[in-house]
């Protein structure tokens, strides 16, 4: 069958089939070039173990906000993404490991692409910003740029629209601060975290936030994230901790606000973890959940991708709250990209064990050396995070953990622990505490780095642990969750 050509764009490809660059750039692992027009993209798939380089040969092009520097080689490996171009460019692709799938996007015209919603709105964003700055320079230190909350079912794009929100915004000369509440994920941190960092300079586009901070050196300025630990998948797991987390996050996000004019005037904007069902989660803990997240942190505008269902709950919900600042919360439902793809469980499970080992070891370009250390069992002071309450007997999933002290928090989300063989493989959190503070205060402090136990020997009362630096464990409480899961591998 013959597809229609459009006069000045040329023929639009199945959206579904690989292109032909991509296919003999795979097999041959020689370079191709692939020519886009204005508002097509690129998109690609590269599965873990491979390898795809792009450099911009011509034109202008950018990933997630952040544009390509001409004649510069990005490699990336283990990711679902995409390249858009506005004025059209040419693309040098080239597979010199393993293989990956693409095709080129190629819309009829400039309003048939989701990109031109997502432009509006950052330039939308730019007017509040200013707003705010001019009214913070006449003297009103109240005023505050825009605090936006991204929302949508999974796999709708809001962590890609995040990071362009983010990176149109530093081009701006912006400085907005970026939140992440989707603990399934981390941003410049391990899964299992909640996280906030000021983006105050370019974004590297090969990873999906930037590497974690490390000891090493980084071509690109390395952003130091606030993380606080809730050390779950989901929020509903513990709805009463998520709700204590964020609060703790808030106040730290809102504290550096207050402290930076420059920030407090580029304002923020807040990933989230995907509701599934809107209609089942209408009077559920989803949604409960994102109305913490709106007062704790006064959003102002909450932007639904992909859901008018979802979008018609929260205007319902929130289209008569008003901030602490007396603003309007107004819902804004946006299409999401017909270039988002679903990462399947497999694939995400290696994405975490990548950012994992890579905490430790580094990656190609930094390589690092961690620490291993024997531990007693008596120097640690280990807590572990409770799923639901400790009267639930649901508590857990059913499990059942042994050799506990019962130390409990006051609201039970915590309870101190001695070391066992179920901790084997698990990634621990170090917290900023002392282990002479009382639980809740563990509890609601932030994360000062994470450890991995690589071997219990209960019989001895030692553990093996590694670490990213050489420290005394003894001096800091450790929290367990069981999220991001047991890394048999790390070590293999």
């Amino acid at each position: 069958m013959s597809i229609p050509g459009i006069p000045g764009l040329g023929q639009i490809a199945p959206v579904d089939a690989p292109s032909q660059a991509a296919a003999a750039a795979s097999a041959a692992g020689a370079s191709q070039i692939q020519d886009l027009q204005p508002f097509w993209e690129y998109r690609f798939e590269v599965p873990h173990g491979s390898e795809l380089t792009i450099k911009l040969v011509s034109g202008t092009a950018e990933k997630d906000g952040t544009e390509l520097a001409p004649g510069n080689a990005y490699s990336f490996t283990a990711t679902k993404s995409k390249i858009n171009t506005w004025h059209g460019c040419s693309l040098e692709v080239a597979c010199p490991k393993g293989s990956f799938d693409a095709y080129t996007a190629e819309p009829s015209a400039a309003d048939q692409t989701p990109s031109v919603s997502h432009v509006n709105l950052h330039f939308k964003l730019e007017g509040l910003r200013s707003a705010a700055a001019s009214r913070h320079a006449r003297g009103n230190t109240d005023a505050m740029g825009p605090r936006v909350l991204v929302v949508g079912p999974p796999n709708s794009g809001k962590t890609s629209l995040v990071r362009t929100l983010t990176g149109w915004a530093t081009r701006m000369d912006r400085q907005p601060l970026v939140v992440s509440t989707d603990p399934s994920e981390g941003m410049l941190a391990l899964p299992g975290t909640l996280s906030a960092a000021v983006f105050a300079t370019l974004m590297d586009i090969t990873t999906e936030w930037g590497s974690t901070p490390t000891s090493g050196p980084s071509p690109i300025p390395v952003k130091l994230p606030l993380s606080y630990y809730y050390g779950l998948e989901h929020p509903e797991d513990n709805a009463k901790l998520y709700k204590r987390v964020c609060s703790s996050l808030s106040v730290s996000a809102t504290a550096r606000l207050t402290e930076d004019p420059e920030v407090r005037a580029a304002g923020m904007l807040i990933d989230t973890t995907g509701i599934a069902n809107p209609g089942a989660a209408k009077d559920g803990s989803a949604y409960d959940a994102l109305a913490h997240i709106v007062a704790e942190f006064s959003i102002n505008i909450i932007v639904v991708l992909g859901s008018e269902r979802m979008t018609s709950d929260l205007q319902k919900r929130f289209g008569s709250h008003r901030t602490t600042l007396d603003e309007e919360v107004t819902v804004v439902g946006l299409d999401k990209s017909g270039g988002v793809v679903e990462r399947d469980a497999t694939f995400m499970q290696q994405v975490r064990e990548a950012a994992i080992r890579e905490y430790f070891f580094g990656d190609a370009r930094n390589t690092l050396s961690p620490f291993t250390q024997q531990v007693d069992f008596a120097a640690l002071s280990l807590w572990r995070i409770n799923e639901g309450s400790l009267n639930d007997d649901n508590d857990n999933g059913g499990q059942q953990h042994h050799h506990t002290t019962m130390t409990p928090a006051s609201d039970d989300t915590v309870q101190r622990v001695e070391p066992s063989l179920m901790m084997q493989n698990c990634t621990l959190a170090v917290m900023y505490a002392s282990v002479h503070d009382p639980p809740d205060t563990i509890r609601d402090a932030n994360v000062m780095g994470f450890v991995y136990v690589a071997d219990v020997d209960e019989k001895r009362k030692k553990l093996k642990i590694l670490a990213p630096v050489s420290a005394r464990l003894g001096d800091r409480p450790l929290l367990w969750g069981s999220w991001p899961e047991p890394m048999v591998s790390l070590l293999g």
